[in-house]
């Protein structure tokens, strides 16, 4: 009997589920998608309880409808200003000259011991690396004969009302939860390629009210945060330039990229007319028509001054990404550049400004890995929720082991840890970026 993943990925402008099925061949099939408006979350953070509740629910309602079933679990993002991540290492005695199941576990123990402030809890414990004897750059020590086991591993906490305001606004839906996941690391397992993450890439979740960072450098991942500036922002600003009302000016900036390229096909068009009377330059018009988004009183908007607004608000964003990653000590300008995804990776010009503001190769990052009903899910907007189908399909692999502790929440004592329960020849499978 295949099994079911559900995945709910709780973003600032939106709520999406995904209701996917797990074939004996471990392919992941969508069968059911929905997304609701996100009220009562702000900046990637839960700000009203009960307007949360309402579009998460909404959410899952419309994906069970679609997928002719009803789900009692579900992984879940978590996102907000307040994610933050160290790298630690831990390091134990080899018990027995092969090196088993245990000695991983206490290595990886040592490690947690970073110093967590107590309001903070750890979300993640991503293993980067494990060193046998000094020699380092082994993903997969089992089997392996030493004396010393070194870990290297990244972890990511989140502060400790934000995760129980999570788990209540899932719990009040009837659900458990399988894993918590900072949805950064969620986005990196759907768009990534295994040649970026290995030449060093930078990730960024370009969303509605939040930008998550993620680094990777030699196939390891080394940065994890988020800052609290996304589309929102850009809306805004378009609409105080544009004297548009906020509503207006999302349907310009969600539209802008289809109304660019009517504008340059018709000025194309009218430029092959015109060739005739041997027009030396051709005109590029300033003027976008966006009579067919019914915006009262504004049919034309001037393209200069749209493109001027977003590229300042879009370096902007993109400076505190870049002092923010100084500021932590690593590198932003990586040989594989940049990979932008998220809702507000369809800005136009995106990946232009991000050119010339980090001064590497960019690209927009789609989601890949999944097969069934992803037409829906297909865009940028859903790189998260997609991944964390695919974050799930890893870890589902660890389900029934002996080392499962219940909880209140009836999920795994460290699922949300990076899956580090139960068989570690699939765990290094999937975890490790």
């Amino acid at each position: 009997m295949a099994n079911v993943i559900t995945a709910i990925d709780i973003g600032s402008h939106k709520v999406c589920a995904v209701i996917a099925i797990v074939d004996e061949e471990g392919v992941a099939k969508v069968i059911g998608e929905s997304s609701y408006p996100a009220y009562g979350i702000k900046k990637g953070e839960i700000t009203g309880i009960d307007e949360a509740i309402n579009s998460i629910a909404s959410a899952l309602t419309g994906a069970e409808r679609m997928a002719g079933l009803t789900v009692s679990s579900a992984y879940v993002t978590i996102n907000g200003k307040q994610i933050i991540s160290n790298n630690n290492k831990g390091v134990v005695a080899i018990s027995d000259s092969e090196i088993g199941e245990d000695d991983v576990f206490r290595a990886l123990e040592q490690a947690k011991t970073v110093a967590i402030p107590p309001a903070r809890e750890i979300i993640h414990l991503i293993p980067r690396q494990f060193i046998v004897d000094q020699q380092s750059g082994i993903k997969v020590p089992i089997g392996m004969t030493g004396t010393r086991l070194e870990v290297d591993a990244h972890i990511i906490s989140a502060p400790t009302t934000a995760i129980h305001n999570l788990q209540k606004c899932i719990q009040s839906i009837g659900l458990r939860i399988d894993g918590i996941v900072f949805s950064g690391w969620a986005a990196a397992q759907s768009v990534l390629t295994t040649t970026e993450k290995e030449l060093g890439v930078l990730l960024l979740d370009f969303g509605g009210g939040t930008v998550s960072i993620t680094t990777f450098v030699e196939d390891a991942i080394t940065y994890s945060t988020s800052v609290p500036f996304g589309g929102s922002n850009i809306t805004r600003d378009l609409a105080a330039g544009l004297r548009l009302s906020l509503d207006d000016a999302e349907k310009v900036k969600v539209r802008a990229d289809e109304i660019i390229k009517t504008a340059d096909s018709n000025g194309s068009a009218k430029k092959g007319e015109e060739e005739d009377e041997k027009d030396d330059k051709p005109k590029k018009t300033d003027i976008l028509d966006v009579a067919e988004l019914d915006i009262e009183g504004v049919k034309t908007i001037s393209r200069k001054l749209f493109n001027d607004i977003i590229e300042a608000r879009v370096e902007e964003v993109f400076d505190l990404v870049k002092a923010n990653i100084e500021q932590s000590g690593n590198e932003y300008r990586l040989p594989a550049g940049i990979v932008i995804t998220g809702g507000s990776a369809m800005v136009p010009e995106i990946t232009s400004i991000a050119k010339k503001s980090f001064g590497v190769p960019a690209r927009i990052g789609t989601s890949k890995g999944l097969d069934g009903l992803v037409d829906g899910i297909s865009s940028p907007a859903y790189a998260a929720a997609q991944g964390l189908v695919l974050y799930a399909l890893g870890d589902e692999v660890y389900r029934g082991d002996s080392r499962y502790t219940g909880g209140s929440s009836g999920k795994k004592k460290s699922s949300s840890q990076g899956g580090f329960i139960g068989k570690l020849g699939g765990i290094f499978k999937n975890i490790l970026p």
